[in-house]
């Protein structure tokens, strides 16, 4: 089990950070990268599940996120259809467990492994285990998070339970020099500035309910009772969610989609492969008509590392989760040379083939910066206009943030 508090992320050695004038901090190679080389796999500093997923019942790991329930146990809930029967268990990497998966003794939350369990303990939920008290919905733990709920439906970008978690965590820790330390090396800008990419995240009623989940999160910690929480004042509660707003990596996991890659991967004579695709293309069908885009097992988290790599309108990078958990691998989608900044998307794939006035205007209105990548240079003369397909897919984002 990786230590979550270790300084340096696996596979460090191609590439290093790096502060330029021009871009403050980045991640440069270090060494020629080819295409497809994971260049480093990192553990985040904290991570949860989505409430929503957790309520309808996405069962995964408390600490590592790792989906708990096989793909066709998945797709059965999904669909609601228990008929379902998927070929090749083999693919599944999620296997039924004949001795049940590890549970706090106090609360019953699950985890994937006892080293899962023992580390959440050892880092935040020894802090923050509610014991018999989980139940009970008038705990004002329970409370913060049933007004977060409240406050922010599906689909979510962010979770209370990374505040409640980083509370915990400076409840237990040792050395609270340390720790502060790690929350203060993420990349930042200004407090005013990440609160509004929070408020864009989260709807524009959420500046109005700051005062009030502050009071619910002070009713369920008072921090006037623990020199530990010292910082968690009212402006200490605004960064951390600017922080939160800026730096949050969203994590995606299915044992379906697992299942899904493992059996195109699978060396079939032709009829078995018409016929497996043919399912997988139904069933994806049945779980849009069910979920939409509810898809996935999902959460966020903070990674320190991830954190400092920036965005390119042409990158050379994307994350990745091939673990099926936590554990970010951040992987070369083109080989990269000595020297050569490592740059992700902050867009989706169809964001990136918009215009560049198009681009411009989401990283502008969602991360507060006018992109200066190759690509956006290279057309920078191009016309400033929006066309009429990409207005129509604005006012679709538009109207899925109300």
């Amino acid at each position: 089990m990786e230590d979550l508090n270790s300084d340096s992320p696996e596979k460090m050695s191609v590439v290093e950070v790096r502060t330029t004038s021009q871009k403050g901090r980045g991640l440069y190679a270090t060494a020629p990268i080819k295409e497809g080389t994971v260049m480093l796999e990192e553990i985040p500093l904290v991570s949860a599940q989505f409430l929503w997923n957790y309520t309808y019942g996405y069962l995964a790991c408390e600490y590592c996120l790792k989906p708990l329930e096989t793909a066709e146990t998945n797709v059965r809930r999904l669909t609601n259809d228990y008929g379902i029967s998927l070929p090749y268990a083999e693919c599944c990497p999620i296997q039924e467990q004949l001795g049940g998966h590890s549970k706090c003794p106090d609360c019953r939350e699950v985890y994937c492994s006892d080293d899962c369990l023992q580390t959440a303990v050892k880092l935040y939920h020894g802090a923050l285990c509610l014991g018999a008290e989980k139940g009970n919905l008038q705990h004002p733990v329970n409370v913060l998070v049933e007004f977060w709920k409240k406050m922010h439906y599906p689909p979510e970008t962010s979770s209370i339970q990374l505040v409640i978690k980083i509370i915990g965590m400076f409840k237990q820790s040792n050395n609270i020099t340390g720790l502060r330390a790690k929350f203060d090396d993420f990349v930042s800008q200004t407090m005013n500035e990440d609160l509004m990419i929070f408020h864009k995240m989260l709807g524009e009623n959420f500046s109005q309910q700051i005062d009030e989940l502050y009071e619910l999160i002070r009713r369920a910690f008072d921090p006037s009772t623990d020199d530990r929480l010292q910082w968690l004042t009212m402006s200490g509660f605004r960064s951390l969610l600017a922080l939160i707003g800026t730096n949050g990596q969203g994590i995606g996991t299915s044992s379906f989609a697992d299942w899904v890659r493992n059996v195109s991967e699978l060396d079939l004579p032709d009829n078995q492969r018409e016929s497996v695709d043919v399912l997988i293309d139904n069933l994806y069908n049945k779980l849009d008509e069910v979920v939409g885009t509810f898809l996935n097992n999902e959460g966020s988290a903070l990674y320190s590392y991830q954190s400092k790599v920036n965005h390119s309108c042409a990158p050379n990078a994307e994350c990745r989760f091939p673990r099926s958990n936590n554990v970010l691998a951040l992987t070369a989608t083109k080989d990269i040379k000595v020297g050569e900044e490592i740059c992700i998307s902050y867009l989706d794939e169809c964001a990136l083939e918009r215009s560049r006035h198009s681009r411009q205007k989401m990283l502008s209105e969602n991360y507060l910066f006018q992109c200066q990548c190759e690509k956006c240079e290279t057309q920078v003369n191009d016309p400033d206009e929006t066309s009429d397909d990409e207005e129509d897919d604005d006012d679709v984002m538009d109207s899925d943030s109300d």
